[in-house]
């Protein structure tokens, strides 16, 4: 199991809370219907779970974390925002505890570039999954990210997440392979969609870059950088500075590509 980079610190969790099915699994809106039972992987803090479960009630749920501290969360937002009847569960993706064939659908949001074993994650999704059922993944695509000004501690950043990702066994351009993934996972009927995040509006520039100047500063990944000797704190200090500087120019964009696949399990 490769090590998850960003932890469970607040300004991690935190911004998670904003994505939901339309701004993060719109590629997959189509399967989500009515009835349908659902398994959601990695399904964090919980707010796109929410989301699909309403999306597919009375449909049963599922969702499946690695972290129990995520899980602990999911489940209470879900009960915050009475959403009943998900069943929340701690498990690995590689080998979830869960029957042949129990789902319409299964989702998975931003897992694959976590894991040890990608090809084997989405082997173990498609076994879950019934026969003519869907099995939708998305992941971003670090090294497609694109961002203005050309700020040198933004391309620093950039290099450190890349270096500290894949120490810890994950693929943080996984974005573009997800296809690739796909096939070697044994599927065949697979659709490869591409979508974006924009966070270059005044609000979401503003949040965005605010939010990684601490989360450089606080998360796993910082302390992981200073004390595996990837990074110094003056470094982490500088880079939270640029993002910062970032977040107050008029002129600031950053988009994040995503690759997501809508993967028919043969029946």
């Amino acid at each position: 199991m490769a090590r998850y980079t960003h932890g469970q610190h607040p300004t991690v969790t935190g911004s998670y809370l904003w994505r939901d099915a339309e701004n993060s699994a719109g590629y997959a809106l189509a399967e989500m219907r009515a009835g349908r039972s659902l398994l959601d992987v990695g399904c964090g803090p919980g707010s796109i779970t929410l989301d699909l479960a309403r999306r597919v009630a009375p449909g049963p749920v599922t969702a499946v974390d690695a972290s129990a501290e995520a899980v602990e969360q999911a489940r209470a937002l879900a009960e915050k925002e009475d959403v009943s009847d998900i069943d929340f569960r701690v498990g690995d993706v590689h080998d979830l505890p869960l029957p042949d064939g129990a789902f319409d659908v299964t989702h998975a949001h931003q897992v694959l570039q976590h894991v040890a074993d990608p090809v084997r994650a989405l082997a173990e999704m498609g076994r879950v999954t019934r026969p003519g059922g869907v099995v939708a993944v998305c992941d971003s695509d670090y090294s497609g990210m694109y961002w203005y000004p050309l700020l040198p501690e933004l391309d620093a950043w950039m290099d450190l997440y890349q270096r500290v990702a894949r120490a810890n066994g994950g693929e943080p351009d996984a974005g573009r392979r997800m296809h690739a993934w796909a096939r070697a996972a044994g599927f065949e009927d697979i659709t490869y969609v591409s979508e974006v995040w924009n966070h270059s509006a005044p609000d979401r520039r503003a949040w965005w870059g605010r939010m990684w100047s601490r989360r450089i500063l606080e998360s796993d990944l910082a302390r992981q950088a200073v004390a595996e000797g990837f990074a110094t704190r003056a470094d982490l200090e500088e880079i939270s500075r640029g993002w910062e500087r970032w977040s107050e120019h008029p002129d600031g964009v950053f988009v994040i590509p995503r690759g997501a696949v809508l993967c028919r399990v043969p029946g």
